[in-house]
C-alpha cells in the first residue's frame, strides 16, 4: 500500500512491485500525477474514487493575487490571528538563492521584524534537524505559534485544525498537484478557510494552471488539468510527464478514455491474442505502434 503516491519517482514505484511474488498494489493520492492518470485510461489499473469531504470539513476559498496585494493579505490574516485562528505562509526556498523568489528564513525574518512583529511567527523547512521540526510542529498545533513560514516539507502529515489560512508565495513555481496537496493543510476543521496565491506571472500556461486552482477543490479535477497542460508521460520508460504523441484524442477527455478502456477489455475477452479474422486491422496497428517488441500479446 503506497499513501502519497504522487511523491514516489517511476523507479520507487516499479521497485516497490517487484517485492515478493507478484504483490497486490494499492495506491492512493488525493491529486494522481499525470503518468498515474495515463495508466489508469490505459487500463493498467483500477479506479476508487473517494469524492465526499470528511465530517467537519469545510471547502477553501482559494484567490489568486498579485505581489502589489501583500498589504492586503497581512491584514486579512492579522484580522483571523485576532479571532485565535492560525495561518500558514509557504516559500519555494529555504535560503535566499539565485533566483528571484521568497525563502522560508528571510522571510520569516522579516515578518517578526515588520508587519508581525507582536505577533509570534515560527519557521520550518526539511535542513532542520528532526527534533527541531517536531518542536517547532508542536508549538504551531497548541497555537503558541500563530504563523509557520514553511517549505513544501508541510505538504503532508500535517494536521492543524485551527489553521485557516495559506499563503504560498511564488505560487507559479508549483505544480498543480503540489499547490492542492498544500492547500489540504487548510480546511481541516468546522471554520472557512482560505488559500492565497501570490504570483506576477504573465505567462498564459501558469495564469490557466493558477485559475484552475481558484476554480475547484476535487483533486480529480486538478489532477485531469495537470494531464491536460503536461501530458502523461511515458507508459514504458521513466517520464513522469510530457506530451503524448497522439493525433485527435485527448488524454483528458476522461468519459470518452474509460469507454475505449472497456471496449478494449472486451476485444481482450474476446480474443486475447488478436487471432480473430476481425481483428486484423487492429493487430496491424498495434505492431506497427510498437515495433521493438515493448507489447507482448
Amino acid at each position: 500500500i503506497t499513501d502519497e503516491q504522487h511523491r514516489f519517482g517511476v523507479k520507487q514505484r516499479a521497485a516497490l512491485t517487484q517485492k515478493g511474488q507478484n504483490p497486490h498494489l494499492l495506491v492512493m493520492s488525493a491529486t494522481p500525477i499525470p503518468r498515474t492518470l495515463g495508466l489508469i485510461i490505459f487500463g493498467e489499473l483500477d479506479i476508487s474514487i473517494i469524492d465526499e469531504m470528511p465530517p467537519g470539513r469545510t471547502p477553501v476559498k482559494t484567490v489568486l493575487i498579485g505581489a502589489d496585494k501583500h498589504a492586503r493579505a497581512y491584514n486579512f490574516i492579522k484580522e483571523n490571528i485576532n479571532k485565535g485562528q492560525q495561518c500558514f505562509v509557504v516559500c519555494p526556498l529555504v535560503n535566499e538563492g539565485a533566483i528571484e523568489a521568497q525563502a522560508a528564513e528571510s522571510y520569516a525574518a522579516e515578518l517578526m521584524l515588520q508587519e508581525f512583529a507582536d505577533i509570534p511567527v515560527g519557521v520550518l523547512h526539511g535542513k532542520m534537524k528532526p527534533k527541531q521540526k517536531a518542536e517547532v510542529m508542536e508549538q504551531f498545533a497548541k497555537n503558541e505559534l500563530s504563523i509557520l513560514v514553511a517549505t513544501t516539507v508541510i505538504e503532508v502529515g500535517i494536521d492543524v485544525p485551527n489553521a485557516t489560512i495559506m499563503l504560498i508565495e511564488n505560487a507559479e513555481r508549483f505544480g498543480l498537484s503540489q499547490l492542492h496537496q498544500l492547500r489540504g493543510r487548510v480546511g481541516r476543521g468546522s471554520k472557512k478557510s482560505w488559500c492565497i496565491l501570490v504570483s506576477d506571472s504573465q505567462n498564459e500556461n501558469t495564469l490557466q494552471r493558477l485559475a484552475a486552482m481558484c476554480k475547484t477543490n476535487d483533486g480529480f479535477k486538478i489532477a485531469d488539468e495537470d494531464l491536460k497542460q503536461r501530458g502523461p508521460g511515458d507508459f514504458f520508460g521513466n517520464k513522469q510527464h510530457g506530451l503524448p504523441q497522439l493525433k485527435i484524442a485527448e488524454f483528458s477527455d476522461s468519459a470518452t478514455v474509460e469507454l475505449s478502456s472497456q471496449a478494449a477489455n472486451e476485444i481482450i475477452e474476446h480474443s486475447p491474442d488478436l487471432s480473430a479474422p476481425e481483428l486484423k486491422y487492429l493487430l496491424g496497428s498495434i505492431k506497427r505502434l510498437f515495433p521493438k517488441g515493448n507489447l507482448t500479446l
